[in-house]
């Protein structure tokens, strides 16, 4: 078992839901702590290895009847990977254009809120990885949409993820390029119509890993958006003397800095595991309160992955 984990260490998952696998990662990380070298139990820190999981989870390929979030917002993504539109009159915004074949899901659901495909004038991302932009290219070629992307995840997004510092050589992680129109940096604004959003660098999970702020009006009040890129520290990631990513730690650390700072009603992020979007679907079909609007649930996601990402630090940083 510990030479296929090693053997399968190149093609490990990017499951970013975190907690889902939680228990079978402890049980491999214990597992792992007979290898001669101790790399096993490095590779398996947080997330179970491809071989045994396969690439993608099944949910990111799974349909989800799209819903309202609140104001103009709009989820148009899978159970699993979460892909928001932004509504105006002049057109719209689309955030994530998740894995290659859920494109068609995507068009079907803007369809079924009635709302026009060809409407979404720009593209905008969480990050550089696969599950976030591999319908990109498929998703330009349908709409025309200009695409914007995160200084730091430009040249990984262009080359299809083979700059990716992690799993450059994972192919079973390539996506088809695609040429990105505008390069964003940290607190740029992408403004169309009446939306103005406004791009925060949150480093560490990729280099160029995006949360997008923005404001909302709902029944006569005005909120605060926050759609958290990523800060989970997948299976693998080094923190310390990273030859590829020399500064991780660091970044990581600026995100946190960053992501406490932001102001925040209604918390969404990248994957719907981040923000409770089952249990929070279930509660808005019952009525009541909007739950989407959880500013302290914000906090505590925020909180307690700095606590995981300390802990994994911590562990590297060891004789």
């Amino acid at each position: 078992m510990i030479q296929l984990l090693q053997a399968t260490h190149g093609f490990v998952a990017l499951l970013l839901r975190c907690g889902l696998y939680s228990a079978l990662v402890l049980a491999f990380t214990l597992f792992a702590q007979d290898s001669p070298d101790g790399s096993a139990a490095r590779s398996s820190s947080a997330m179970p290895p491809r071989a045994l999981f396969g690439p993608n989870s099944p949910e990111w390929s799974e349909p989800l009847a799209p819903y309202h979030v609140i104001g103009n917002v709009y989820y148009v993504g899978t159970k699993g990977l979460a892909c928001f539109l932004i509504t105006t009159p002049q057109g719209h915004i689309l955030i994530n254009s998740g894995l290659k074949d859920t494109v068609p899901l995507i068009q079907a659901s803007v369809e079924k809120l009635g709302f026009k495909f060809s409407d979404i004038k720009i593209l905008l991302i969480s990050h550089g990885h696969w599950d976030h932009c591999a319908g990109s290219f498929d998703l330009i070629k349908r709409t025309g949409a200009k695409y914007m992307v995160m200084d730091g995840d430009v040249a990984e997004v262009e080359a299809g993820g083979k700059g990716d510092f992690h799993y450059a050589e994972s192919p079973g992680i390539l996506y088809p390029p695609a040429t990105v129109d505008r390069v964003l940096h940290d607190g740029d604004e992408v403004k169309l119509g009446n939306a103005k959003l406004i791009s925060r660098k949150t480093p560490g999970h990729t280099k160029g890993c995006t949360t997008w702020t923005f404001k909302v009006e709902d029944g006569g009040k005005m909120y605060d958006v926050v759609i958290i890129g990523s800060v989970n520290v997948n299976g693998g990631y080094k923190l310390v003397a990273n030859p590829t990513y020399p500064q991780i730690a660091q970044d990581y650390e600026t995100t946190f800095h960053v992501l406490k700072s932001l102001p925040c009603d209604v918390f969404l992020g990248a994957h719907g595991d981040y923000y409770g979007m089952n249990r929070k679907l279930a509660r808005m079909r019952d009525g009541g309160p909007n739950p989407f609007i959880d500013p302290e649930g914000y906090q505590h996601y925020v909180a307690q992955r700095e606590q995981a990402f300390r802990t994994e630090l911590k562990r590297q940083q060891l004789p």
